[in-house]
């Protein structure tokens, strides 16, 4: 079974496709999954997998963990684009969210204040005011839309919330007049008999709709890029990608794709 794909609080950096030389941020624990999603395409693996025994690290450690780190690369001369929260799950289900981004703005102004700090986040915790105050805070405020249909998003995310609804997420999104970039994962496939496709001109057509309420200062579509849980599910060509993103374009929407 594919497992968690983060084994510290702080990771790499690495090289993200949208984002640059990443530091990464994982709030969740070291040795297992924690997630309000149970997406079928997480690179960290299913929920069943479970929390782990680690549990999550408190906000005292992620601020020394990370400054030891920047001190590191700092002194090493090392580049740095972006310290992002990422990982074994969701990050704003960190008790003391709000707090650690106000450790992390503090760590970056002091170490890399050219950098920028970016959440990705499912936005499955916008009727959280601290949320919501935190991810004001940082440059890019990521959130995850792979559809604006409920019965995909219960396919493909399999959120955790029986009473997850995308008319609520999309309302939550635009608490920050357009200060938020959409995240589009694009895939098709099968899974235990479904079929899988937010390419449609249906879900397409939705989700276009649905970006020009929410009004984010960009919408990034992607594909998978690499080993899924779900075994059958098939990556979105980047030349299919260009053309839904044509289609985002014409309705006055700024797209990134990658």
């Amino acid at each position: 079974m594919q497992t968690v794909l983060f084994t510290s609080t702080i990771f790499g950096p690495i090289h993200s496709r949208r984002l640059g030389t990443s530091l990464g941020v994982n709030l969740m624990p070291a040795d297992g999954k924690v997630c309000s999603f149970d997406c079928l395409y997480c690179e960290a693996g299913f929920n069943a997998q479970g929390p782990g025994t680690k549990g999550i690290p408190p906000r005292s450690e992620v601020a020394r963990l990370l400054e030891d780190k920047l001190a590191e690369m700092r002194n090493d001369n090392l580049q740095l684009d972006v310290i992002t929260f990422s990982g074994n799950g969701e990050p704003t289900l960190h008790p003391d969210f709000n707090g650690v981004v106000d450790d992390v703005l503090l760590l970056r102004n002091k170490y890399y204040p050219e950098a920028k700090v970016s959440v990705l986040s499912n936005a499955t915790r916008l009727q959280s005011t601290s949320v919501v105050e935190a991810l004001r805070k940082v440059d890019n405020n990521i959130l995850k839309l792979d559809s604006a249909l409920d019965e995909t998003v219960k396919i493909i995310d399999r959120p955790v919330s029986p009473g997850y609804r995308v008319a609520d997420v999309i309302e939550g999104m635009k608490q920050f007049d357009g200060q938020c970039i959409v995240q589009t994962m694009m895939l098709r496939g099968k899974h235990n008999g479904v079929t899988i496709d937010n390419t449609t001109d249906c879900e397409i057509e939705a989700l276009i709709n649905a970006c020009k309420e929410i009004a984010p200062r960009e919408v990034m579509l992607y594909s998978i890029d690499r080993k899924t849980p779900a075994e059958h599910l098939e990556k979105v060509q980047r030349d299919e990608l260009e053309k839904i993103a044509q289609r985002f374009i014409n309705a006055g929407l700024k797209v990134q794709v990658s």
